[in-house]
């Protein structure tokens, strides 16, 4: 593990180009990192570049991707994938994830469509995965992602998940938000699929709100607060696999910064009472 690598920690935040002036101004109490999708920034220029670099400057930077539409057919794009690359050399950027999902079929579909659970898939998967840690030259994380619907599937949610990462050799971002309305829609016991995940590969965490569409239908939209029994879930998390940098995602409605950093506040207080031995993961 590298230097930049081992000194990730904490409580990050999503950041969004709303925050950046309330964010510059930030003295005390600010996230320990910030998260931002590569592909919102790589060719962004003028003062939204400048105010970005000067976050960046004191701060660290993590990427969590949209496009790279690991689970598709369609050729990986390379020049997003260079990209990527110059853009984690630019800026020390010490982590870098995407969604266990595909997202483009002869052009980009702006969604992230499940994978189907199948062996073929998990092949197709694996290789692709491969290839851009060749590329990258580094680890890179996949997301357990929110689905509502399983086509042509061959095996569970869990199943797929630990074969894929198992297959590629990659690292999980477990995003526990996911797991929680996956748990829901689909009908299991959220603490059980998390002790049946790989969790010694978890090497990031994401934590979000989700809209209630329905009591048997959860919908992950990141615009809302992250409620009590996702809370449960995180705590649940870090007293397996330890204390894990832990990102706090709001894609809209976005609140008042206080309201933000009150949520980046209680992951922290989390992580204070977590085990920090994997040894005690299933304590």
């Amino acid at each position: 593990m590298s230097t930049v690598e081992a000194a990730l920690q904490g409580a990050g935040l999503g950041l969004r180009r709303a925050l950046l002036g309330p964010l510059y101004h930030l003295d005390n109490d600010k996230p320990d990192f910030y998260e931002v999708a590569p592909e919102n920034w790589v060719s962004v220029g003028g003062r939204w570049r400048r105010q970005f670099d000067e976050l960046a400057d004191r701060s660290t930077i993590t990427l969590h991707g949209l496009s790279l539409n690991i689970g598709g057919t369609e050729p990986l794009d390379w020049d997003l994938l260079k990209a990527i690359k110059d853009f984690i050399a630019r800026y020390q950027c010490p982590f870098y994830s995407d969604h266990l999902t595909y997202c483009a079929d002869q052009g980009h579909l702006y969604d992230l469509l499940p994978i189907p659970f199948t062996v073929e898939a998990v092949q197709h998967v694996a290789e692709r995965v491969k290839q851009v840690q060749d590329i990258l030259g580094q680890r890179i994380a996949l997301e357990n992602a929110s689905y509502y619907a399983a086509p042509g599937q061959e095996m569970s949610e869990l199943e797929f998940v630990t074969a894929v990462l198992a297959e590629a050799d990659c690292d999980l971002l477990l995003d526990v938000n996911n797991i929680y309305v996956n748990s829901i829609n689909h009908g299991y016991d959220p603490v059980e699929f998390l002790r049946g995940l790989p969790l010694e590969r978890t090497r990031y965490i994401h934590v979000a709100g989700h809209y209630d569409e329905a009591a048997d239908l959860k919908v992950d939209t990141h615009g809302a607060d992250v409620i009590d029994p996702v809370w449960s879930l995180l705590e649940q998390a870090y007293r397996m696999c330890g204390p894990v940098p832990t990102l706090l995602e709001r894609d809209f409605n976005i609140p008042p910064l206080q309201e933000l950093l009150a949520e980046v506040a209680r992951i922290r207080a989390l992580q204070a009472d977590a085990p920090t031995e994997l040894t005690q993961r299933y304590g």
